[in-house]
């Protein structure tokens, strides 16, 4: 599993960061302090504590890691 942390500051944050990873070809999981939850679902990711960073997880190559990453650089803490 390769990972790295990102900041949401806001709801649309939480909307874009899901649109962004519901259309990676792999699985990703996001955890806050107390929760783990699938980075494709809305319903998951707006139920995480945002005041602390939120580490992703992925089950990807090294190539596809850095492609998501770029995707989702706005949210890279």
């Amino acid at each position: 599993m390769r990972e790295f942390e990102i900041r949401i500051r806001s709801f649309q944050d939480v909307q874009d960061f899901v649109s962004v990873a519901s259309v990676q070809p792999f699985r990703i999981i996001v955890s806050s302090s107390r929760e783990i939850v699938n980075a494709k679902s809305f319903i998951g990711m707006a139920s995480l504590d945002y005041s602390q960073p939120i580490m992703v997880r992925c089950d990807c190559t090294t190539e596809q890691l850095e492609d998501f990453r770029q995707q989702a650089e706005r949210f890279l803490a």
